[in-house]
Parts: C-alpha cells; structure tokens; sequence
C-alpha cells in the first residue's frame, strides 16, 4: 500500500471512529414524566405557582381571623377609617399582595338616615377610605372595586344606635381567590 492511501485509509478509520464515538454519545435519556397535580391540591394553588413563605392562601380567607374580620365600621356621617381596623385592612392588603388574582370589592352602606342621595355619596366615601387604606398598606388599586349601597342593603332594620352602628360600613367581599 503506498503512503496516500495509508493516509486517506487511516482518515476513513478515524472519521468512522469519530462518528460511532458521537452517535453513542448522542443517545437521548429517558425525560421523566410531569408530575400530576394531586386532586387535593387546590386550583389557585397549581395556577398561581410557588408562594413565598408566610403569605396568605386562599383557604387563610375563611381560616385566619385576621381575613376572617371583613367588615369595617365608621362613625356617624364619617368616612374616616377608625383606629381600630388599621390591622384588618393591612391583612386584606398582605392577602391581595400575596395573591396578584385575588379581586376586592369595597360595598359602601349606611344607616337609614340622610337622604338616598346623601347615603349613597357617604357609601362611597366610606369604600374609597378601605381602599386608600389598602393601598397604602401595599394593595394594589387595579386588585379594588369600590361599589356604594348606601342604606338599601341594611343588616338589621331597627331605629336605634346600636341597629344604625352596624349598618354604617364597609363589607370586603372577594371575587376570585
């Protein structure tokens, strides 16, 4: 055999050698299969992704007695927020920061007295006050919906002070968990 053959024959055997070495190397492994999703696991839990530790669930809506309080109660013919429920909207604020699909309604009421006009405005500044509350403790303002019923929606019909305090409020209802 003369020396270009041996060259070109010695080229042929280490192509081959190289292309059998990277075929074995280019054998696929086995992906293993997705993990299911348990039935137990709750659908906000498996769309919303990893929560980051100590935020709220939704099943906290109906567990924590912080989320639990969600009603606020004002003064009469007030729309400030009063001391005492600081706590409560900072919760509610955690909650929707905690959860970016959680949507707030704030339903403004009033007592029975004042015009139907007047109570409705005061409904309003009422769900305004729980919102620029929220907001401030860290919600966001695209998460609120401030609707005003004024006195059409009372919890109890009695003509007192104690039955008109617990229709001066705001109820914190949520529309997705």
């Amino acid at each position: 055999m003369n020396t270009a053959r041996a060259t070109h024959v010695s080229k042929l055997v280490i192509a081959a050698a190289m292309c059998t070495l990277a075929m074995a190397c280019s054998k696929k492994v086995k992906e293993a299969p997705p993990a299911e999703t348990t039935p137990s696991t709750p659908p906000a839990a498996t769309t919303q992704g990893p929560t980051t530790p100590g935020a709220y669930t939704p099943e906290d809506l109906d567990r924590d007695a912080c989320l639990r309080q969600r009603v606020v109660y004002f003064d009469l013919d007030q729309d400030a927020l009063r001391p005492e429920f600081q706590a409560i909207v900072a919760c509610h604020a955690k909650y929707l920061r905690d959860r970016q699909s959680a949507r707030m309604t704030l339903e403004g009421n009033a007592d029975e007295r004042g015009s139907r006009e007047y109570n409705l405005g005061l409904g309003e500044r009422r769900g305004n006050a729980v919102s620029s509350a929220v907001q401030a403790s860290g919600g966001s303002a695209g998460q609120l919906n401030v609707t005003s019923y004024g006195e059409e929606r009372p919890v109890c019909t009695d003509s007192n002070e104690e039955c008109w305090a617990r229709n001066r409020r705001v109820e914190i209802v949520y529309s997705a968990r």
